[in-house]
């Protein structure tokens, strides 16, 4: 290395060294003026944090009951706060993680939140703001926005809070409206039909189709209205359907109609008008597809003419048809012609055959050939239209056969034969006749009377039965009004079935009627309208039933039972008269023997005071007797007094007032039921029953268990002891007044009867199972709905 290269590289590293020492100053320069900055950023975020924490608390309480996603960020995005709403639609809690919402906005919509941002930061107030977000869970959100800034007491924005609103939904339906309306609008536009929206009759909206068919551009159309284009013959009919729409008659309708095109010429088209109605169900326009029906039209008047010309070759396909030139050769038949006369040749074969010929060879099938011969001659010979013709043939069919001759410009061409099998219709005719003359014997010799009269009560027709309870002669009532010969006690009822005859009622009625000697008869009437063949009313049937004895026996029956009434009430009052009367001896011959052993107590022996109580027992049971003769007396339907009674109240009641054993138990097995009921007749029925069980249960434990169950149309009861049980002998027996088991001297045996006669009242039955030493137990109903 020479001298040169020495000194260049001193020189250089010198040059190196002193841009080393003013890089350092430089770095060091602005090292003291980052950390400076930096520090003065740490005050200023300070103050930040302090001024949004004083807004946050005060915000804190006014959106703490904001349903909606709530969201309070930096001027980067940052989130500072959220309420509960924001953090379950986000997927994120600030409280738990940074969150930077410009992150979650979806590429597409950066740029425009950029400038809403800016907008917001300008403005301090962003409405509506829309755009899509990506959720912690990935998924897409569409929503709207509105905020505002938050400044500190200077002015200076500091912050931005807004509130989230889920659009997705709205927007999906939007976009599906927005391509339904596309898709709508692509048919509209390219429907082969004409398609025209008018409001008022004025047209608002025309496709390229109508346009096409009428020769007005959309335009010209636009001007007009829809009665400005419709020809004057059916414009009227629109109008009034159209009328009808508009009040809310119709929805929609079709019509044929007429449209004048712009050259002059008539379209024939069909019309379909559909009304489109508001959320008010006001008809706010009508759109009319209209479809171009001139060429079938045109077709369709062919094909009424060639069906003209087949009508008058063949009547109906179910018929045999043979068509005949004016040679008679045959020009046409069909396979229905070929089987009634069992011919094996097609019709195809048989066209062009001589008739003439043929008829000779077929009269062998006829039960007389030469009259079925020579009946077709003098057919031929009028050249007259025949209609029935019945041919007899020898298998036992019946042909009616029809002759039409064929003129063409009043020219004879030949003629055409329909036959057709009417055996089976002959065979029902007479069957039906038969039936007929049967029925009519019956209805003229049954026991009912039977009338027939027309709209106006004249009599048509009248049966024997009828003559015989009316007094009148057939020949005394045809023709005749019914009412004025029959003469009814009431012509008003009469008059009024009458109507409902005519309105096609039917139905039963009772009358009283004035027999033609003058005798009060009752009569049962049903009656029905009378029809047509084509269903008009043109009359009424009665069927009459003369009840007169019935009725007498009927008011026979009112007046035994008024009697009966009349009986019952005597014998009550009597059984009171009567146990007052007993009772009152009964009284003061206990009060003499108690008065006998209190002042001879000292002179009578023991045998004598015995004698004086069982004196003073059988009083105690000839009262017993007594009441229980006046209460079973009292027992009738008439006297019940129904309340709602609670089974389970009267079953405690009862085990309070009545005398049961230290050793017996009575008790509920399950919760009886609540009727509606007298509850004095409750009480008889249950004490009489539980009082029976509790007295004859010699064992150490004694159980009466009562129950109910439940049936469709009762109530089950049963009373169960386990005493010492009722011979087979004495189960029908012990229901009857007076009977009693044994000679117990408290008995009186009537608590059983009385118990039947209750069980009765009720429309129940009561029936018992005993088994001796074992038990007992009772059985009863009582009807739910009496």
């Amino acid at each position: 290395m020479d001298n040169k290269e020495v000194i260049l590289l001193k020189k250089a590293l010198e040059r190196q060294k002193k841009a080393r020492i003013q890089a350092e100053k430089i770095l060091e320069s602005k090292s003291h003026e980052l950390y400076n900055t930096v520090h003065h950023l740490k005050q200023e975020n300070s103050k930040l944090q302090h001024l949004l924490d004083e807004k946050t608390s005060e915000l804190d309480g006014a959106f703490i009951n904001i349903i909606d996603p709530y969201v309070v960020m930096d001027l980067k995005f940052n989130v500072i706060n959220m309420n509960n709403s924001a953090k379950d639609f986000l997927g994120y809690d600030h409280t738990k993680e940074e969150i930077n919402l410009a992150k979650m906005v979806h590429k597409e919509y950066v740029d425009y939140t950029v400038k809403s941002f800016n907008f917001l930061i300008e403005v301090g107030t962003l409405k509506n703001y829309r755009a899509k977000i990506i959720l912690r869970d990935t998924s897409e959100k569409h929503v709207q926005i509105n905020a505002n800034m938050i400044y500190d007491p200077t002015g200076k924005p500091i912050a931005a809070q807004g509130i989230i609103r889920d659009i997705s939904q709205e927007t999906e339906i939007k976009h599906l409206l927005a391509e339904q309306k596309k898709q709508q609008d692509i048919i509209v536009e390219n429907s082969p039909l004409g398609i025209v929206l008018s409001v008022d009759g004025k047209i608002i909206k025309a496709n390229p189709s109508f346009s096409k068919l009428v020769g007005y551009s959309e335009k010209e159309l636009k001007k007009l209205k829809v009665s400005d284009i419709s020809a004057t013959d059916t414009s009227k009919a629109t109008q009034d359907l159209l009328d009808k729409m508009n009040t809310g008659k119709l929805d929609n309708f079709t019509i044929t109609k007429q449209y004048i095109r712009k050259n002059g010429t008539i379209l024939h088209a069909k019309t379909n008008v559909s009304a489109v109605k508001n959320f008010k169900g006001e008809v706010e326009f009508q759109v009319a597809m209209i479809e171009d029906i001139s060429k079938e039209l045109e077709a369709e008047e062919q094909l009424k003419a060639s069906e003209n010309r087949l009508s008058t070759l063949i009547l109906n396909l179910q018929t045999g048809v043979l068509l005949e030139d004016e040679h008679r050769k045959i020009a046409l038949t069909n396979q229905l012609f070929c089987d009634l006369f069992q011919i094996s040749a097609s019709p195809e074969e048989l066209i062009g055959a001589d008739c003439a010929i043929s008829a000779e060879q077929s009269k062998e099938y006829f039960k007389d050939p030469e009259a079925f011969v020579k009946r077709i001659d003098e057919v031929l010979g009028n050249q007259k239209m025949v209609v029935g013709d019945e041919l007899e043939m020898l298998d036992g069919r019946i042909l009616e056969r029809d002759y039409i001759p064929i003129f063409n410009n009043g020219r004879y061409t030949g003629h055409l034969w329909t036959y057709q099998d009417v055996t089976l219709r002959r065979n029902y005719k007479r069957t039906l006749e038969a039936q007929r003359e049967k029925y009519s014997s019956i209805i003229a010799n049954m026991n009912l009377g039977l009338i027939e009269v027309d709209n106006d009560d004249v009599v048509q027709m009248v049966n024997h039965s009828f003559c015989q309870m009316s007094g009148y002669s057939e020949k005394e009532l045809l023709g005749q009004k019914a009412v004025d010969i029959i003469k009814p006690l009431d012509n008003k009822i009469v008059h009024e079935k009458n109507q409902k005859r005519l309105k096609g009622h039917s139905d039963s009625y009772e009358v009283k009627i004035a027999h033609k000697n003058g005798e009060l008869r009752h009569w049962l009437i049903s009656g029905a309208p009378r029809y047509n063949e084509s269903g008009a009313v043109v009359g009424s049937i009665g069927i009459h039933l003369d009840i007169t004895e019935q009725k007498h026996l009927q008011l026979q029956k009112e007046q035994l039972l008024k009697e009966l009434e009349s009986s019952n009430r005597g014998l009550q009052e009597y059984a009171h008269i009567v146990s007052h009367d007993l009772k009152s001896p009964l009284r003061s011959i206990s009060a003499l023997a108690s008065w006998v052993k209190e002042d001879y107590h000292e002179i009578l022996d023991i045998n004598g005071q015995n004698q004086l109580q069982m004196m003073q027992e059988k009083i105690e049971g000839m009262d017993k007797l007594i009441d229980g003769i006046l209460n079973y007396s009292s027992i009738n339907s008439q006297n019940l007094e129904n309340e709602v009674v609670d089974l389970n109240s009267v079953i405690h009641e009862i085990r309070e007032i009545i005398f049961i054993p230290e050793h017996v138990n009575v008790v509920i097995m399950n919760t009886l039921p609540v009727l509606n009921s007298d509850r004095t007749k409750m009480h008889q029925l249950f004490q009489n029953l539980i009082s029976n069980a509790v007295m004859h249960i010699p064992n150490k434990e004694g159980l009466v268990k009562v129950s109910s169950e439940e049936t469709n149309t009762h109530w089950q009861f049963s009373i169960e002891d386990n005493g010492i049980g009722i011979p087979k002998e004495y189960h029908e027996k012990i229901f009857k007044i007076f009977q009693s088991i044994g000679e117990g001297e408290r008995s009186t045996g009537i608590g059983l009867s009385i118990v039947k006669k209750i069980v009765d009242l009720y429309a129940g039955d009561i029936w018992l199972e005993s088994e001796e030493n074992k038990g007992t137990t009772f059985y009863f109903t009582l009807k739910k709905n009496l």
